[in-house]
C-alpha cells in the first residue's frame, strides 16, 4: 500500500512541476503581449524626442528579436524548473545561449538595411558621398559578415572546432577559387562600379552590352530595363570591363550635322545663309552658347556642306527634339527666304559629240 502511495505521490509531483512550468511560460509570453503594446511604444516615443533617428533605428530593429528574447527565456526558466538530468540541463543552457546569440544577429541584421540611418551617420562622420548603389551594397556586405559571425560564435558555444574548419577550407581552397572564379569576378566587378560610381541607380546608361536605366546592382550582377520595359541582367565583370556611357550625367545634349546646297548656290548666298543660321543659334534661349559652329565645311558630290554643331540646354529627350525640331523649321525658314535649295543626290552627264567625217 506504501509502495503505490509513493507511486502516486511521485506522478502528483511530477504533474505540479510540469504545470508550473507552463504557467512560467504562460507568464512570459504574456509580459511579451504587454511588452510589445505598452514598454516598447513608450520607449519609441521617447527616442523619437531625440535628435537623431539611430535610437529610433535601433529599437525597430530589435522589436522582434526582444519579443523572441521573452518567449525564449520564458521557455528556458519552464525547463529549468521541471527536474531534468544535469546533461539535459547542459545541453538546454547551450540551446538557450545560441538563441541568445542569434537574437542579437538578428537585431544586428535588422540595423544594418539599406534604408537605416546607421549608414547615413557614418558617411557623415567620415565625410562619404553615399548614393543609391552604395548603400544597398554596403548593407549585403555588413549583412554577409554579420551572418559569418554568428555563425562562427554559435559554433563555438557547441565546441566546434572553427580553426580546423578554416583550414579545411584552405586545403580545399584552389578548387573552391578555380570553381568560383566567376562569381568572384563578379564581386571584384561590382566593387569596381561601386569606387568608380560610373553610374547610380535610375540613370540612364548605354554599353555595348545594354541601354536601358539602372534599377539594382548586387555581388554578382547588374540590373538595366530596357526601353521596352525587359530587364537585362548584366554580369558586373562584364559591366566593369565595357565602357559605358551615362546619359543621364550630361550637361547639355548635342546637336551635329551636314546641311547641303546646291551647287548652283552663289557664294555671297551662301555667306548670308551661313551668318542667318549662326544669328539664329546665338539667339536661341534653348541653345547653349558656349560651343556654336556653323561653317562652309567640304564640296561634295552632289552638294556644298555647310557643317552645323551645338547643344541643347535640355538633356531630356523629348525637349531636346523638340528643340531640334524648332532650329531645323528656322533653318528652311532661312533657305527659303534667301532663296537657297536643299541638294539632293544627283548626277550630271554630259555626252561629247564626236564628229564623223563621211566620205
Amino acid at each position: 500500500m506504501f509502495e503505490e502511495y509513493s507511486h502516486l505521490l511521485g506522478w502528483l509531483i511530477q504533474w505540479e512541476d510540469i504545470g508550473i512550468a507552463i504557467g512560467i511560460f504562460i507568464l512570459f509570453h504574456v509580459f511579451r503581449k504587454v511588452f510589445t503594446k505598452y514598454i516598447f511604444k513608450l520607449l519609441l516615443r521617447f527616442a523619437k524626442k531625440t535628435p537623431t533617428e539611430l535610437l529610433t533605428n535601433i529599437f525597430v530593429a530589435f522589436e522582434s528579436p526582444v519579443r523572441l528574447f521573452f518567449v525564449g527565456l520564458g521557455t528556458y526558466l519552464s525547463l529549468k524548473y521541471l527536474p531534468l538530468t544535469q546533461q539535459t540541463d547542459a545541453f538546454i543552457l547551450q540551446m538557450y545561449r545560441s538563441f541568445n546569440i542569434f537574437l542579437i544577429g538578428y537585431g544586428l541584421f535588422n540595423l544594418s538595411a539599406s534604408s537605416s540611418v546607421l549608414f547615413q551617420k557614418i558617411s557623415e562622420k567620415i565625410d562619404l558621398e553615399v548614393d543609391e548603389i552604395l548603400l544597398p551594397f554596403l548593407s549585403k556586405i555588413v549583412r554577409v559578415i554579420i551572418i559569418a559571425l554568428i555563425i562562427s560564435v554559435i559554433a563555438g558555444e557547441w565546441d566546434y572546432d572553427v580553426n580546423g574548419f578554416v583550414a579545411g577550407l584552405g586545403l580545399g581552397g584552389l578548387a573552391f577559387a578555380l570553381a568560383a572564379k566567376d562569381a568572384i569576378a563578379n564581386l571584384f566587378g561590382g566593387v569596381v562600379i561601386i569606387t568608380e560610381k560610373p553610374f547610380s541607380i535610375g540613370d540612364w546608361i548605354k554599353t555595348p552590352s545594354v541601354e536601358g536605366t539602372v534599377e539594382d546592382i548586387t555581388f554578382r550582377s547588374t540590373k538595366v530595363r530596357t526601353f521596352s520595359q525587359a530587364i537585362v541582367t548584366v554580369p558586373n565583370s562584364v559591366l566593369s570591363n565595357e565602357p559605358i556611357t551615362n546619359w543621364t550625367k550630361m550637361g547639355k545634349r548635342r546637336v551635329s550635322f551636314h546641311l547641303g546646297v546646291t551647287y548652283s548656290t552663289p557664294k555671297e548666298k551662301l555667306e548670308l545663309v551661313i551668318r542667318n543660321i549662326e544669328e539664329l543659334l546665338k539667339n536661341h534661349t534653348e541653345v547653349d552658347q558656349e560651343t556654336i559652329f556653323v561653317k562652309f565645311d567640304v564640296f561634295n558630290d552632289s552638294s556644298l556642306d555647310i557643317f552645323i554643331y551645338f547643344f541643347t540646354k535640355t538633356t531630356v529627350w523629348g525637349e531636346f527634339l523638340a528643340v531640334k525640331e524648332d532650329i531645323n523649321l528656322k533653318i528652311m525658314e532661312i533657305l527659303e527666304g534667301d532663296g537657297v535649295s536643299v541638294a539632293f543626290p544627283s548626277r550630271s552627264i554630259y555626252i561629247e559629240a564626236n564628229e564623223r567625217n563621211t566620205e
